[in-house]
């Protein structure tokens, strides 16, 4: 395990935004809360989280429909 000396100068932000991104993805917190986590806006937590391959809508059923109507 490198010390910590030989992390990455960014790590603690990596693993906070993990963090949030997990939280977020398991809906135990909002997006605003996630981002505030890892010191992002809310959008721009949103951004990342979806390029990182997280979905951040979760629309079913008629919400989906109502959607595209």
């Amino acid at each position: 395990m490198p010390s910590a000396a030989e992390l990455p100068a960014n790590f603690a932000d990596e693993a906070r935004f993990l963090l949030a991104v997990k939280l977020f993805e398991q809906g135990r917190i909002s997006s605003g809360k996630a981002g505030r986590l890892c010191g992002m806006g809310r959008v721009e937590f949103l951004l990342a989280a979806s390029r990182s391959g997280v979905p951040v809508v979760d629309l079913q059923g008629d919400d989906l429909t109502n959607e595209f109507a």
